[in-house]
């Protein structure tokens, strides 16, 4: 796609919502805007290269064909002569837009605008099998798919991305990918009677239904008792560790805009102790949490829902000194965690799932225990056991990193170590755990919170931001980020192995 076709899709999408953003405004941004540069320029720029490949020989094979793995298997393909490259996936629609899930659940995007069809976007040359991978034999250089079919490698990336895990909840059913439309346990509950969830494709499309039923129940609602919506946060990784609060600030939006936000009270259940892991994001969202007269609970762990009377119930956790004996009978302490249960009624609730690797891989020689995401260095994403294979995406076992933007960083990465392993090198390009959030805050503004491994660090602050601008402040302009340029970007960008 040309750079003016690209300039037009954005301008397209803004014109869609002018209460929201003029073009004009829109024009204005990306003129200034570094990052719409980079969009713009991706549709001319080829992929670059860290090294001669030429002469790289060797059948890599891509265990996953959304956006992490296509895009490694286009850059691979841009970079290597007569690359011989395999992706397997199963899923038709394994490229779609993810992260427009969350303005679907708040009716500002239709599914059709972030389905993509994967067919349509597997690289010229590059072969795909529609399949399954049901067992990896790392230590013979294969996979299986479909339990009958071997395929072999010399390079094996894994990019399966994740599985959401609401059969994990007590009274919930299903273990499904975020695309998939074979749902149908899990919709069973999920998507019905006020209990919704945007992390799949049907369940975003369901949330919106859900948003507007709140709104008119409120309308309608009387007495003083305020109707509760409920939004969790599960312990363990997260994809996309912004969205179960995006949504409740587009939810609070919405019922802003209908008129009825005193009558709902809107209460976060996150497991952990915070709302970010970076200090100065965290305080920025307790300020919009305390303005927006939002309720919440820390150290709560959603695990039962009674979808018959509408309870959910929490592990109320914490840590406690006890005191143990040792192999001598000595006393010692330790902090142990406890917990109680606390039951919640809801009228609405958003559920963000716990998450963990699909089983074929978590239980196989490349994965790890509890969750089971690949065991790779964390910096050239190589395996620890097997230094021809590879990871990235949500399923790769580093810490944080579970959006696209990571993927974004990571498939450059993994294309440039692999090439030189291939050439008999050492790998030496590093993934500095880089992650955005662009963090929808309402209808028109966005905090864009940008940060990596070293932002953890006490005093260091918020030091990955890619713009001259404080970025624990909510912003129009990157509202057009978020919701006009980064598809685009994703679609055209990343889908050809270039942005």
């Amino acid at each position: 796609m040309s750079k003016n076709k690209i300039l037009e899709e954005i301008l397209n999408e803004v014109d869609k919502h002018p209460e929201i953003m003029s073009r004009r405004d829109a024009l204005k941004y990306l003129s200034v805007s570094p990052l719409a540069a980079s969009v713009l320029a991706s549709a001319s720029v080829g992929a670059a290269s860290a090294s001669a490949s030429s002469d790289v020989t060797g059948k890599i094979v891509i265990v996953g064909g959304g956006l992490a793995g296509m895009s490694t298997a286009a850059r691979l393909n841009n970079t290597i002569d007569n690359a011989d490259i395999t992706v397997i996936e199963p899923d038709p629609l394994s490229v779609s837009y993810q992260p427009g899930q969350t303005l679907i659940g708040a009716g500002l995007w239709d599914l059709s605008d972030i389905q993509y069809k994967r067919d349509e976007y597997v690289p010229s040359g590059v072969k795909l099998i529609k399949g399954a991978v049901t067992a990896f034999d790392p230590k013979n250089n294969k996979v299986v798919v479909d339990g009958k079919d071997e395929i072999s490698y010399d390079q094996l990336v894994v990019a399966t991305g994740i599985n959401l895990n609401y059969g994990g909840i007590k009274g919930l059913e299903g273990e499904i990918s975020s695309a998939t439309t074979d749902n149908a346990a899990t919709k069973k509950t999920i998507t019905q009677d006020g209990l919704h969830s945007i992390y799949f494709q049907d369940g975003a499309a369901a949330t919106w239904e859900g948003i507007k039923e709140l709104i008119e129940k409120a309308k309608n609602h009387k007495g003083p008792e305020k109707l509760q919506a409920v939004f969790t946060h599960p312990r363990g990784p997260l994809k996309c560790g912004g969205a179960p609060k995006k949504i409740m600030y587009l939810t609070h939006a919405r019922l802003v805009e209908a008129g009825v936000r005193d009558k709902v009270e809107m209460t976060f259940y996150p497991n952990g102790g915070g709302m970010f892991g970076i200090k100065d994001y965290h305080t920025a969202i307790v300020k919009q949490f305390e303005e927006r007269d939002f309720k919440w609970n820390y150290k709560h762990n959603l695990v039962a829902v009674d979808t018959a009377t509408k309870t959910a119930t929490f592990n109320k956790w914490k840590k406690v000194e006890k005191e143990f004996l040792d192999e001598m009978d000595e006393p010692y302490m330790k902090k142990v965690e406890v917990s109680e249960p606390v039951e919640v009624k809801y009228d609405f609730m958003h559920i963000s799932p716990p998450m963990k690797a699909p089983d074929v891989v978590g239980k196989s020689e490349i994965g790890s225990q509890g969750p089971g995401w690949v065991t790779v260095n964390k910096k050239t994403l190589q395996s620890t056991f097997f230094n021809n294979v590879w990871s990235l995406g949500d399923v790769a076992g580093v810490p944080m990193g579970k959006t696209g933007g990571s993927a974004r960083k990571q498939y450059k990465v993994v294309v440039d170590n692999m090439i030189s392993v291939m050439s008999g090198k050492e790998p030496t390009a590093e993934y500095d755990g880089y992650t955005v959030c662009p963090l929808i805050t309402s209808i028109g503004t966005v905090m864009l919170a940008e940060f990596n491994w070293a932002s953890k660090k006490p005093g260091s602050g918020v030091n990955a931001a890619s713009f001259p601008l404080d970025p624990t402040q909510e912003r129009w302009i990157w509202w057009l980020l978020k919701v006009y340029a980064l598809k685009p970007m994703t679609i055209h960008g990343m889908l050809s192995g270039k942005a």
